[in-house]
């Protein structure tokens, strides 16, 4: 079992999370239940797997939720570029959120590879 706190992707997707939610603050009521509440769920679904994967045993379950985690990666990045393409996000906030959104899945996949890599002997 892992502490997911000490990690710097849970970390970077924690403040992604906190980010994204701001900026969904001034969607319009009308997508609460809709663009809001989607692009809050597939960014916080990105920390609450690596958190989770790092509860179970193993490396096979963590790279398993660490795949989750990239998985909700790619909705989040097609949930910026619609909120960007609905103007609910300008594209300076689009390019940051985004650029961040890509970097934590370049992380993810880099972890998951160290992870299924043989032990290196010495």
């Amino acid at each position: 079992m892992k502490d997911f706190r000490g990690l710097e992707v849970w970390r970077k997707g924690h403040v992604l999370t906190l980010e994204v939610y701001a900026a969904a603050a001034g969607f319009p009521r009308d997508e609460l239940y809709g663009l809001t509440s989607q692009i809050r769920r597939s960014c916080s679904s990105i920390a609450a797997n690596i958190a989770e994967g790092c509860g179970r045993n193993g490396d096979a379950e963590l790279a398993r939720f660490l795949k989750m985690a990239a998985g909700s990666a790619g909705e989040l990045e097609y949930h910026l570029l619609l909120a960007r393409d609905l103007h609910l996000l300008g594209p300076q906030q689009h390019e940051r959120l985004a650029d961040a959104t890509v970097e934590i899945k370049r992380m993810l996949t880099t972890f998951v590879k160290r992870l299924k890599a043989p032990p290196q002997k010495s």
